[in-house]
């Protein structure tokens, strides 16, 4: 069984292989930025608060649109990133832009344990926690890097809403444990999300795409990664859950109500599709 790092090294192939084309689907970045633009959602703003000022570093940061959509609302931007072709394009993207961030390459696990910075705001959202293979470690590095008072933020999708196919049947267990999934490969969920996930506009970009390299994800539950977090020392200040989901389509006949927010149809009940954390360093 291969370990740890050797299974992160492989999702890192697995995310280079994607990015362009989660990239070809966006509509000029620069410009969207450059014109003070903003990929992110209520949800998020709200759990952050005002950042004006700020140093925040952006966990986990893909090709770092919202990164830089941090940086217009006026926090001192650095995004990390495991995949190389993420950081190239997100830095491609600031240098077009003129907006001023700081992108770098690294493993997380490793960043955590050995950046000396210090951040008024530590943030991770949509898709992170299933990449970590051992939550405690994450928190502590996350308490590690937070200044007295700083304030880490999560939004993440409900793993309640994994315990669903797309027809919105119950298919699987709840996800938690640490349990590991392979698949196939990181898809191109830019392109499925149908303009949800580019703010900027959206394009047709690459079609079909079939991803080379396999990935490994890990199963958490929402009381496994807040008790990681107050284990390593924070203090949990706020746990919302929503009703719907951000920008993505998860699941079969979705509504698109204003805002790219998607809920589900009127003949299926509600269940929490994401949920957000607050965690403050004393």
């Amino acid at each position: 069984m291969a370990d740890a790092r050797s299974i992160r090294q492989q999702n890192q192939r697995s995310w280079d292989a994607v990015v362009p084309a989660h990239a070809s689907h966006h509509r000029d970045v620069p410009t969207f930025v450059r014109a003070g633009g903003s990929s992110l959602f209520p949800e998020e703003r709200a759990l952050l608060g005002d950042v004006q000022g700020c140093s925040l570093i952006h966990l986990m940061c893909n090709t770092g649109l919202d990164t830089l959509s941090l940086a217009n609302h006026g926090a001192v931007v650095t995004g990390v990133d495991i995949s190389t072709a993420a950081v190239t394009q997100a830095q491609q993207w600031a240098s077009d832009s003129g907006v001023q961030a700081t992108f770098i390459q690294a493993d997380i696990y490793d960043y955590l344990a050995e950046t000396r910075d210090t951040y008024d705001r530590v943030y991770a959202s949509y898709g992170t926690i299933c990449w970590l293979n051992d939550l405690h470690a994450w928190a502590n590095g996350i308490a590690r890097i937070l200044a007295p008072n700083g304030r880490f933020v999560l939004v993440e999708f409900h793993p309640t809403s994994n315990m669903f196919d797309a027809q919105w049947q119950l298919a699987r267990a709840y996800p938690m444990g640490g349990r590991q999934l392979d698949i196939e490969g990181v898809g191109d969920y830019v392109a499925a999300s149908g303009g949800g996930l580019t703010p900027t506009g959206f394009a047709a970009g690459v079609h079909d795409f079939v991803n080379p390299e396999p990935c490994h994800l890990f199963q958490w539950g929402v009381g496994e990664v807040v008790t990681a977090l107050a284990s390593a020392g924070l203090r949990i200040t706020r746990l919302d859950e929503y009703l719907f989901c951000n920008g993505e389509r998860p699941f079969a006949d979705m509504v698109e109500l204003p805002g790219r927010r998607m809920v589900a149809p009127p003949h299926v009940p509600d269940i929490p599709l994401l949920y957000g954390v607050v965690a403050t360093k004393e």
